[in-house]
């Protein structure tokens, strides 16, 4: 639930959205389909299947009911298939040759099978549309364009060429265009199909096409907990306890009441113990995914990287873990008692990153009118702790890469889940009460927090919720700088600007913070600078005003820090690491936010636990800085609090 630099430089006035609209065409599906979709069939959308380039396998049955689905390859080099179980499978071939899948469903309840053979030629199409997949009615759908460095951008059009008629939106901010749209209401399964175009510098044309199979699902309620179209989910492990009711309870558009703690218990209540560290078997039966693979990147992290059992026991308060292609930020609610998080933070390979949803963040011009920003990033050794990639450049990364990021989102969403499931409540609630009721029965940890240690700037409150909630700001608010939020913030006890938007997140961000420099000597930066505008916008454009790094290591947050720990984590001995907390580096004023990245003593040479990692020292950041890439060097996950549902 946190927005960085706002987001860390996300400000590129916003990731250009909008700018230069690349020659956008929609058209109707009256004209111009050059897909032959037959009912019944395997649909194929290119004659022409090439290495590198994304292929796609559509079962198309508009006319029937078909379920239990389950692609398998069955000839040729081994490729991934990252949906199994979807209507739509694609995959990415880097070798020339003869492929064969097979496809079981169920169709008017009698098993049946399909197969199909690909030719894959060495052609290199110089262009290629990521990824045709399965969507349901009012889901929010993304697809990327990905083209050679000798493509003329300016020359790129999308083109509908096939199903009802959308209206797209696009983004070009990292130089290769992206398209968004809502799918339609369709009755009965629906293909929706795209071109995408352009001419390279020898002025040859290229062209590749990519689709989306609408499925039909029923209206949403009005008082639906979840009133935005959400995925197709399964249950991680299908022989789970809790399988017949984890997706109706915890991710589903049918939900229209908090379930009872009978039928998604908190995962303590499987041991009569408080101080039992749960099992991976048991976590993960209460894994509820959009693709296997995320399940899988969980699975591998509770078992490389959960050393301490940290996350092992935090997770105690929640009743499942959501992770699908759609959940963008992630949060946790306690309406379910879930967390869901967000899979750009679980990625290893291109084609894994291909299936997560693109759709732009809504809350990114907040905060537009006021004159200052509050950047913050995770350093270890003087250098990024963590290294972002450019959705245009296809990389793979280690689990390492992602290692503080991912860990630093957890300890922050299930502080959330600790805040209202603390470990001493946690066998007092009745089976019968309703998860949300549960929650909400007695007052939560960061409530106390607020009262016995309050923060006390109400300027710095309300500038919060001009930044994070979206409210309009005021004319004293738009005239503050620099120097006035440093007058505000800086006495007061917060760790973070986040913390002022909710007595919630004040209580998380302590903790976060805490475990990150305990655990892995990765320090929290937070500093107040200007707020650049106009086109272009570059890191060294943000002059710090007041900045420190570790704040958490101010004496006057010490006791704040320790009360919330000490009841998130009891297992964790939170006065003692507090204790061993240094004191704040304070950064130089007037040097620009990358300036000030190397502003730690001694830590010129990376220990060796460091080389494993992918990080990012100053000149690298220097060396990359452009419009195009500048989340490769920032921390761009986001935070974010789900309001409680009425009912």
């Amino acid at each position: 639930m946190h927005i960085n630099l706002k987001l860390c430089f996300i400000h590129l006035k916003v990731l250009i959205i909008i700018g230069f609209i690349i020659g956008l065409v929609a058209c109707d599906s009256s004209s111009n389909d050059p897909v032959t979709t037959t009912s019944g069939s395997i649909v194929q959308l290119d004659d022409i299947q090439s290495i590198n380039k994304s292929i796609d396998l559509i079962l198309y049955y508009p006319d029937d009911t078909i379920s239990h689905v389950v692609w398998q390859q069955i000839t040729g080099q081994t490729v991934t298939l990252l949906a199994k179980t979807s209507k739509v499978a694609s995959f990415t071939p880097s070798h020339a040759g003869e492929y064969g899948f097979s496809v079981s469903f169920i169709l008017n309840n009698r098993t049946k099978t399909l197969e199909k053979n690909i030719t894959v030629t060495e052609d290199k199409n110089k262009i290629t549309a990521r990824l045709s997949h399965a969507a349901l009615t009012g889901n929010s759908v993304s697809f990327r364009s990905e083209m050679n460095n000798d493509i003329l951008s300016n020359t790129l059009v999308w083109q509908q060429s096939g199903g009802p008629k959308v209206i797209l939106t696009t983004d070009n901010s990292d130089g290769e265009a992206t398209i968004f749209f809502d799918a339609p209401f369709v009755n009965v399964d629906t293909l929706i199909t795209f071109e995408v175009s352009a001419t390279d510098t020898d002025n040859m044309a290229h062209t590749d096409q990519v689709g989306v199979l609408i499925e039909a699902a029923p209206p949403i309620k009005s008082n639906a907990y979840f009133s935005d179209r959400k995925a197709r989910v399964f249950v991680y492990n299908p022989k789970s306890p809790y399988a017949e009711d984890l997706i109706t309870c915890i991710y589903s558009n049918t939900l229209t009441s908090s379930c009872t703690l009978a039928q998604t218990p908190l995962l303590a209540e499987e041991s009569t113990d408080a101080s039992t560290t749960p099992s991976i078997k048991s976590i993960m039966d209460r894994v509820v995914v959009s693709h296997q693979w995320m399940g899988d990147r969980f699975k591998a992290f509770l078992e490389n990287n959960d050393l301490n059992n940290d996350i092992k026991n935090l997770l105690r308060a929640t009743t499942a873990i959501v992770i699908a292609y759609d959940v963008r930020p992630s949060f946790y609610w306690p309406a379910t008692g879930a967390i869901y998080l967000d899979a750009e933070n679980l990625w290893l390979t291109p084609d894994e990153r291909d299936t997560i949803n693109e759709a732009p963040d809504f809350r990114a011009d907040f905060g537009n009118d006021l004159q200052f920003i509050m950047p913050w990033r995770y350093v270890k050794n003087n250098a990024y702790a963590s290294k972002g990639y450019s959705k245009s450049v296809r990389v793979e990364r280690t689990s390492n890469d992602a290692l503080y990021r991912l860990s630093a989102l957890l300890y922050h969403e299930l502080a959330h889940a600790n805040d209202f499931f603390p470990s001493n409540e946690w066998y007092s609630h009745n089976n019968n009460q309703r998860v949300l009721d549960a929650a909400v029965s007695n007052s939560t940890e960061s409530d106390a927090l607020a009262i016995s240690l309050p923060l006390a700037s109400q300027e710095m409150r309300d500038v919060g919720q001009v930044s994070f909630a979206g409210e309009s700001a005021n004319q004293t608010q738009k005239n503050y700088l620099p120097a006035d939020i440093e007058a505000f913030f800086t006495p007061d006890r917060a760790s973070d600007f986040y913390a002022y938007s909710s007595v919630r997140e004040d209580y998380a961000m302590l903790f976060e913070e805490l475990m990150m420099q305990s655990r892995f000597t990765v320090m929290r930066d937070v500093a107040i600078t200007n707020q650049p505008t106009g086109s272009n916008i570059l890191a060294s454009d943000y002059i710090v005003t007041w900045g420190q790094r570790g704040r958490i290591g101010d004496n006057k947050l010490k006791d704040r820090v320790i009360f919330t720990a000490s009841r998130v984590l009891p297992e964790f001995n939170s006065e003692a690491a507090i204790n061993l907390i240094p004191a704040p580096i304070e950064m130089v004023t007037g040097n620009n936010w990358i300036e000030n990245l190397a502003i730690s003593p001694n830590e010129s040479r990376l220990s060796n636990s460091t080389k494993s990692l992918n990080i990012m020292s100053t000149k690298d950041v220097l060396n990359t800085l452009t419009p195009q890439n500048i989340e490769a060097v920032s921390d761009n996950y986001r935070y974010y609090q789900k309001s409680l549902p009425t009912h």
